[in-house]
């Protein structure tokens, strides 16, 4: 497996051409034996080879446009591409107008010569952490395929298409985990930065007080590497020495209902950072169950997501995912005033919260309770609302904080992925990638 860092590097020494990766990832796009079929909505097979080759010249002629000109980079199908419909998911949107522009990622992306293979699958307008599509197909996971288990969501098509192959990094969004969830279940690295540092423009929205951009890669360079491409700011990347880290470890809400693989697996990082000499304090935290009230009738989330979908949802409910809509509805039962309110206790939440955390370099966690169920277990509509909630409990906290977090893969090998959350207050996005890297170093030292 050859990372996005380490093909950003062998460019840079001249070992290698783009077009080998961005080739290979087109080929294993074709593979039956992968999950391309259910990866893609829309691939863009042709332009990025003819992108890798252009890239290529700019290289051989030291006039490359950026450290991933010519690498195969995903896109998730929420981000506008002129001359096409945005359809999210959806077959809703297939007769959509097509977009006249261009997302602010899809122009970055373009202006670093990044090859985009295609636009990856998702649950249906990003309201879910299974990522389930009725509609185009559910990637399966690729930790024991032959089961079909979820890939996570609700950037799905994003995780699997890094897992498989056929791309050496995607770009997501995250709302309440869409990137740090399939990250974890798949064995893979998620970075969801503060909101603000990626332009949002051309983005179709879920709930815009809660949605930021993000990356899936196979380690934290790669994250950073791909975050500094699409990003108003690249973050400074600093070697940062887990002797003089401070970590707090929330008692409340988090460590509820861990199952067997996610509990051994945490257990064994916790070990493995303190034999790195971090400093772990156990932090009482309570305020994270305040978020069952705030989100008992559907929240921010659910009310915002309503402003947007509430014509189509009442003139052609039979057109969406049924538990998407179920999602959404929930949204038509709050007023302004009720948002209003949700909006002061927020702000009110995450004050307390910043106050709490002060004097701590990180927050660590599971990033989700569960290992990844079969996709058919969760047939039955109950069990499917019971998994979603358990998916994006842990997440979420951090859309709420609008803080930053990044999903580390830390089970042992051949054990089934289990990610280990490390997230930051508002702003701190540099710290935290920085320490990522010592974290991560530290988790690979597994026997």
């Amino acid at each position: 497996m050859t990372t996005l860092w380490q093909a950003s590097q062998q460019l840079q020494a001249g070992n290698v051409q783009p077009e080998t990766f961005t080739q290979a990832a087109l080929a294993a796009a074709r593979d039956p034996e992968k999950e391309g079929a259910r990866v893609f909505i829309t691939r863009y097979e042709a332009q990025a080879t003819q992108q890798a080759i252009e890239a290529g010249e700019r290289w051989q002629a030291r006039q490359s446009r950026s450290p991933i000109d010519g690498l195969p980079i995903s896109i998730k199908d929420l981000f506008d591409v002129k001359g096409e419909a945005t359809t999210a998911g959806s077959r809703l949107l297939s007769d959509a107008p097509v977009a006249t522009a261009n997302a602010s990622v899809v122009e970055k992306l373009n202006r670093a010569g990044a090859a985009i293979v295609g636009k990856t699958n998702m649950t249906e307008f990003a309201f879910s952490g299974l990522g389930i599509n009725p509609h185009y197909g559910t990637p399966a996971n690729p930790w024991r395929r032959e089961e079909k288990r979820i890939p996570g969501g609700s950037s799905s098509g994003a995780a699997v298409a890094v897992a498989d192959g056929l791309c050496l990094g995607a770009i997501g969004t995250d709302t309440g985990g869409s990137v740090r969830i399939p990250a974890a279940l798949c064995g893979l690295t998620g970075f969801k930065p503060g909101a603000s540092r990626i332009d949002q423009a051309g983005t179709l929205p879920l709930a815009p007080s809660l949605d930021s951009i993000g990356v899936i890669a196979h380690d934290v360079r790669s994250c950073w590497l791909l975050d500094s491409i699409i990003a108003e700011k690249p973050l400074e990347m600093r070697e940062s020495d887990l002797r003089h880290a401070r970590f707090a470890v929330p008692q409340t809400r988090v460590l509820d209902d861990l199952d067997r693989d996610v509990a051994q697996a945490w257990q064994y990082a916790l070990d493995l950072l303190r034999e790195a000499g971090a400093t772990l304090v156990a932090l009482p935290l309570t305020e994270l169950d305040e978020l069952n009230t705030l989100n008992a009738r559907g929240g921010i989330t659910a009310y915002e997501a309503w402003q947007w979908h509430q014509r189509t949802a009442l003139a052609r409910p039979e057109a969406y995912d049924l538990q998407v809509l179920m999602r959404l509805q929930r949204g038509s039962q709050l007023t302004e005033q009720d948002a209003a309110e949700l909006y002061q206790q927020r702000a009110a939440w995450q004050r307390r919260i910043n106050t709490a955390l002060e004097g701590f370099d990180a927050l660590l966690m599971p990033t989700v309770p569960k290992i990844a169920p079969t996709i058919a277990s969760l047939d039955e509509p109950q069990r499917y609302m019971e998994i979603n909630a358990l998916m994006l409990r842990n997440t979420s906290v951090i859309n709420m904080l609008d803080g930053c977090a990044i999903s580390l893969p830390c089970h042992p090998a051949g054990h089934a992925p289990v990610g280990l959350s490390l997230a930051a207050v508002h702003g701190d996005d540099a710290r935290l990638i920085s320490w990522a890297v010592a974290v991560e170093t530290a988790l690979t030292r597994r026997s």
